[in-house]
C-alpha cells in the first residue's frame, strides 16, 4: 500500500465529504493533511451516491490490504490521532 492509499484510507474512513470545517494534522515527516469534515448541509444525490461508493471503495482496500497481510490507516476518534494497524493488531501512532 502507497503513502497515498493510506491517506485516502485515512481520509474517507473519518467521514470526509461536503463542505464543513477543516482541521490540518501534521505529520512526522514534515507533512500535512488537510481534513475536512462532513457538514449537515444537505447533499444532492449525486454526491451521496458518490459517497457511498468511495465508503465500499475503501471497505473493499481494507479487506485487500488485510487479506494481503499489509498495515491499514485508520483514525482513533477518541484520542484524535491516526495510526498504522499492522497485521497482528499492532497500533502505531502517526503525527
Amino acid at each position: 500500500m502507497k503513502n497515498t492509499d493510506i491517506l485516502m484510507v485515512y481520509m474517507v474512513q473519518i467521514g470526509i465529504g461536503g463542505m464543513g470545517m477543516s482541521k490540518t494534522v501534521k505529520l512526522s515527516d514534515n507533512r500535512s493533511v488537510t481534513i475536512v469534515s462532513a457538514s449537515s448541509t444537505p447533499i444532492s444525490q449525486n454526491e451521496a451516491e458518490m459517497d457511498n461508493r468511495a465508503r465500499e471503495a475503501v471497505k473493499s482496500a481494507i479487506h485487500k490490504a488485510k487479506t494481503c497481510r499489509k498495515p491499514v490507516a485508520r483514525y482513533d476518534r477518541v484520542s484524535q490521532k491516526a495510526y498504522i494497524e499492522t497485521e497482528d493488531g499492532r497500533r502505531v501512532y502517526i503525527g
